[in-house]
């Protein structure tokens, strides 16, 4: 593939000088992110990047930014890995002539955009946004072109602006670009031709550079010799691209989608060892179909052959389901039956366990002892309607019908939850939309007040037996949750009524809660804003199969302050944060500590007011000492504003973030009484010194309570709090409940006579949802 790119990057040197060679550095993050771009130094994020620090001030330049021209992203040092120079490449720069505006006023402050026309074909748009002094309309050009970014700036009008601002310039689609792009230029000219092919092809846009390099070859019909090798490899490398993209929906989960693809792939003008891919791909495909349609044979003899009248009805009916339901992304629980089936020394009902105890358990807890079997496929029933919450569940009675089962064991259950399906997968939607996967869900709310709403998009191919990353999207003010699904998900194809987003290419659930009132214009940090989030969340996890080490909170704007607050608030529930244009205000200043145990990534532009100032304490916080994952991207010359261009970095940097649920320590604080649980402790009882509710906020001479955990060498826990009271919750990842343990809290040990229990395991699964980290035990210290 390098090879390839670098044959190609020197198209056209015949005509035209090679273009200017860009030098950078790579800066390589403890979180798996890489950065390249000119790197600096700043003390403070109310420094200016771009000007020379004072005498005395370098020794405490703690904060990284990396510059590429498009964007600044500023990290801690202490979250540096490497630093090292990037290999100087060739890069396109085509510049565009306007009327660029040297006088009048300069924009200090983007406002919030109200209407922004498309580019026409000379480059220019009209850019309307809200500001102090009413609506204003800035006349915007093109100027230069790489094919990274593109600089967009004021052009000369009746009432001209002063404006530098970027954008990216894989937002602008082909059919535009070229447009602007070939008015610049002489069409009659083939090495001016040629500078659009390789400003392509450097932003590995192969599709559209061979569309550009054909259309050339067939208006320079001399050429077509001279150039007929790098066609053939730009079509090389745009059928690369195509594999990679199976290979992609493959990974998530899109089975179908893949296999389609790979049946579609075009063969012409490919090389050979790509179709050599494409068909070892296939067969991958169809050998696991064979596998699949083998097992049903397998257990239609295995069950014919099985002759215990007893045990046959409930024998039939596991294996009636999993005929049903076994797909590709759940056939490797029956691994070990089909592995075993034509094992001589195995009764037919040893190897029949074998597969109905691996279809609830998981492969690798799956047994030959039917009874065993058959009693965790009774007992995933009764967990299965316990964890409903549903107000008919006579829970007292499915619990002391599991106390006399094997299956109920507070070891199985925990598997049981780990590879059911979601309680409520199976519950009509209330609301449902002809966009496949897209429903409204109601909530129940809080006492005396209305129910809860939220969108849901849930990706192509969607499996409840496959656990999906999921993000939580919060509107802001004059915004919908619609909108927020449209962002992530993408607008749907009215003909094919899909979505086509990042959101949807890589396999993520999104929800958007309708979480303000009608006419809301800011967040209040209030309890009630928080239950419409966090309820949505736990509601969503009831019906659909959500990855909870892999949930993202994000919002814009309004909804940016609310993601901010409700992930320092609740830090043990999220894989990472991502305010977008967010606000920080009251509880995020007291609640800064928190940030420790959550990984933050902030999107803002340069100009939006004074955000940079207002959120510079927290920030310099975040980024100038020890353990804090944060990064914040700061986009050029841009404003208020939802920055789609940044959603291919979010999503990677989702990709290298998963939560720790388990950490083995962690300190926290709070000063609301509804903040109240962390990770595997929940606390109550608050000192009054350290509450302030929203209405009241500020109260000067309070301050939060710290919380504090820690997983003890000696097989224990110590939890220090300055609350009254506190309930600790233990798994086999935090303590082992087969040797004698310690739990300590406020100087007294509570270890003793303590047990896994399948009552705390279901209350914990009913009321949290969590079915992949269940709490096996607890420790009540109000009950002591």
């Amino acid at each position: 593939m390098k090879r390839q790119i670098g044959s190609l990057l020197t198209l056209g040197v015949v005509w035209l000088c090679l273009p200017v060679v860009a030098m950078a550095t790579i800066v390589e993050l403890k979180n798996g992110m890489r950065l390249e771009g000119s790197v600096g130094k700043i003390a403070s994020m109310s420094d200016d990047p771009l000007k020379t620090p004072t005498a005395g001030a370098v020794d405490n330049q703690l904060i990284v930014f990396v510059d590429n021209d498009l964007k600044r992203t500023f990290v801690s040092t202490y979250q540096v890995q490497d630093v090292q120079e990037a290999a100087s490449t060739p890069v396109e720069r085509v510049k565009i002539d306007q009327r660029v505006a040297s006088s009048g006023r300069t924009v200090h402050a983007v406002g919030e955009g109200i209407r922004i026309t498309p580019w026409d074909e000379f480059g220019r748009r009209i850019y309307s946004m809200q500001t102090a002094r009413g609506q204003i309309d800035v006349i915007q050009g093109i100027t230069e072109i790489t094919p990274q970014w593109t600089r967009v700036e004021g052009l000369m009008a009746d009432d001209p602006y002063v404006w530098d601002m970027r954008i990216r310039t894989s937002n602008i689609p082909r059919e535009k670009l070229s447009a602007i792009l070939m008015r610049r230029i002489d069409p009659s000219n083939a090495s001016q031709r040629l500078q659009i092919v390789r400003l392509y092809l450097q932003a590995e846009r192969y599709r559209d550079a061979a569309a550009e390099l054909s259309a050339l070859m067939n208006d320079f019909a001399d050429l077509k010799a001279q150039f007929g090798k790098q066609l053939d490899e730009l079509y090389q490398l745009s059928a690369t691209t195509l594999i990679d993209e199976v290979e992609l929906r493959k990974e998530t989960g899109q089975h179908n989608l893949a296999y389609g693809m790979l049946n579609k792939f075009p063969e012409d003008k490919v090389a050979s060892s790509t179709l050599l891919r494409v068909k070892q791909m296939l067969t991958e495909y169809q050998t696991a179909y064979e596998r699949r349609d083998k097992m049903f044979t397998l257990l239609k003899d295995h069950l014919a052959a099985f002759e215990d009248p007893t045990l046959k009805p409930m024998v039939e009916k596991a294996v009636a389901e999993i005929e049903a339901e076994l797909n590709i992304n759940n056939m490797e629980r029956l691994g070990p039956y089909q592995r075993l089936s034509d094992d001589q020394k195995l009764k037919v009902g040893e190897k029949l366990s074998l597969a109905i105890s691996g279809w609830i358990l998981g492969a690798n807890d799956s047994t030959e002892n039917l009874a065993v079997a058959l009693s965790v496929y009774e007992a995933r029933d009764l967990v299965s309607e316990y964890i409903t919450n549903n107000p008919g569940v006579n829970r007292q009675a499915i619990l002391d019908k599991l106390k006399g089962m094997e299956g109920g064991a507070p070891a199985y259950v925990a598997k049981i939850l780990l590879n059911m399906k979601p309680p409520l997968g199976n519950a009509a939607p209330e609301t449902a939309s002809e966009i496949a996967g897209y429903y409204l869900m109601r909530v129940p709310g809080v006492p005396g007040r209305s129910d809860f709403f939220y969108y849901v998009q849930l990706p192509q191919g969607y499996d409840p037996y496959r656990k999906y990353p999921t993000i939580v999207t919060l509107h802001g003010a004059g915004t919908t949750a619609e909108q927020q699904i449209d962002w992530w998900a993408g607008t749907h194809s009215e003909k094919a009524k899909i979505r086509t987003g990042q959101a949807a290419r890589n396999g993520y659930i999104v929800i958007a809660p309708m979480w303000a009132e009608e006419h809301q214009f800011e967040y209040n940090y209030s309890a009630y804003e928080h239950a419409s989030v966090l309820f949505s969340l736990r509601h969503a996890l009831r019906h659909f199969s959500v990855d909870t080490d892999r949930v993202y909170l994000t919002g814009h704007s309004m909804g940016g302050d609310a993601a901010w607050d409700i992930g320092l608030a609740h830090p043990d529930l999220w894989a990472g944060v991502i305010p977008i244009v967010a606000q920080a205000d009251k509880y995020v200043a007291r609640y800064w500590e928190n940030a420790r145990d959550v990984p933050m990534y902030f999107v803002c532009g340069e100009l939006d007011g004074s955000k940079r100032e207002i959120n510079s304490r927290d920030f310099d916080r975040y980024l100038t000492k020890t353990n804090f994952d944060t990064m914040i991207v700061e986009y050029r010359g841009r404003g208020h504003e939802h920055f789609q261009d940044e959603i291919p970095d979010i999503f990677e940097w989702m990709s290298l973030h998963k939560r720790q649920f388990f950490p083995k320590e962690f300190e926290v604080v709070s000063m609301r009484p509804w903040d109240n649980f962390f990770f595997w402790l929940e606390v109550s009882d608050f000192p009054e010194r350290s509450l302030v509710l929203p209405a009241n906020y500020p109260e000067p001479k309070k301050s939060p309570v710290k919380i504090a955990g820690k997983v003890l060498a000696t097989n224990g826990v110590l939890v220090t709090s300055g609350t009254g009271k506190a309930i600790i919750y233990l798994t086999p990842d935090l303590v082992n409940f087969d040797e004698r343990m310690t739990v300590t809290y406020g100087g007294r040990n509570y270890g003793g006579n303590v047990v896994p229990s399948t009552e705390v395991m279901l209350e914990d699964a009913r009321t949290r949802a969590d079915r992949i980290h269940p709490f096996w035990a607890k420790v009540d210290t109000s009950e002591r």
